[in-house]
């Protein structure tokens, strides 16, 4: 990264601290669910580490008042950005009433939040992508300068929805983007088994869009690619296809066992491009990450997750009748 390269995007040092600080507390709440799902505390956590930087610096090129989202199972970085709050992630973990997302029905990472304009989610991949096409085309039907970013792995976009969703946006220059989170790895199935052509991006020709491959473990250039695909769809110029290229630092899920497919070397070594390392790196290097502000943020995120915790873990369950609510008719 240059020197003071976040200044050339129009980005001010406050505004990076707080790209930052978010991409800390999705990393830390995370981190956190691993131990409470190891200590047989909640059932199952689905990681956005390594991703953070992507998600982050996407979430903050766009109108966080007025756009919409469509976030997959690991966007934390997306959602927390967007206004959800630690309280809201622990809530879904534990699977409590005032979980924000479904009311503790669904597993976490099925995010949907309607006062924060998160589209929700559900458990077949990429049916997402779809509804965030169907905002675009409200979008300019109400004749609205917002857009609808929708986020999605690179496994996802080898599904029957992704062609459809593309299709649609680029017929009818839909305000859309998508961005690809490419971890290298659906579940098991590494990219060069997924994917014949060289990058995910290559598709966008054939859908009549511009196709951009990124670094997303550099939250600038990923700001930096959605903001000028928010410029282009607010103009008037339709959607953009955007990969973000990470590495999934983590299983699949908690109940994956990685090292069935890959070698702990090559987690190790993706280690030293972790975002969370090297944007630290960036910032301090220009003197706005001091050793004080960091050991600050580390206090402060580390009570937010404490008391998220605290309160989830003791908030009730939902009643039992109420499982057959928004089922029937009532």
């Amino acid at each position: 990264m240059s020197k003071n390269r976040h200044e050339e995007l129009g980005l001010s040092d406050d505004l990076v601290l707080e790209m930052f600080r978010t991409m800390l507390l999705a990393r830390k709440i995370d981190e956190r669910m691993w131990l409470l799902n190891r200590a047989g505390k909640i059932p199952f956590v689905i990681s956005c580490q390594g991703q953070e930087a992507a998600q982050v610096g996407a979430s903050f090129a766009l109108n966080r008042d007025a756009d919409y989202v469509a976030p997959y199972y690991r966007d934390m970085g997306v959602v927390l950005a967007f206004g959800m709050t630690a309280k809201d992630l622990m809530l879904s973990g534990f699977a409590k009433q005032e979980d924000p997302n479904s009311g503790g029905r669904q597993m976490p990472g099925h995010f949907g939040q309607k006062k924060n304009r998160i589209l929700t989610g559900s458990s077949p991949v990429t049916t997402q992508l779809p509804h965030a096409v169907g905002v675009g085309l409200a979008a300019k039907m109400e004749k609205k300068d917002i857009v609808s970013l929708v986020t999605l792995g690179e496994g996802s976009s080898n599904q029957g929805d992704f062609h459809e969703g593309l299709n649609f946006a680029g017929v009818h220059k839909l305000p859309v983007i998508t961005m690809v989170e490419n971890n290298k790895y659906a579940i098991s199935v590494p990219i060069e088994r997924q994917i014949a052509a060289k990058n995910v991006s290559d598709r966008a020709i054939g859908y009549g869009m511009p196709g951009i491959t990124i670094d997303g473990n550099d939250p600038l250039a990923v700001y930096e690619a959605v903001k000028e695909a928010r410029e282009r769809a607010i103009n008037g110029e339709g959607p953009t296809l955007i990969e973000a290229v990470s590495y999934r630092l983590t299983a699949h899920s908690s109940d994956d066992d990685d090292s069935q497919y890959r070698e702990s070397k090559e987690v190790e070594e993706a280690k030293k491009k972790d975002s969370i390392i090297t944007f630290a790196a960036y910032l301090k290097e220009i003197g706005i990450l001091t050793e004080e502000i960091e050991e600050k943020m580390n206090e402060e995120i580390r009570d937010i997750v404490n008391e998220a915790t605290d309160y989830a873990e003791n908030a009730p369950y939902a009643e039992p009748e109420s499982s057959l609510r928004f089922v029937y008719e009532e």
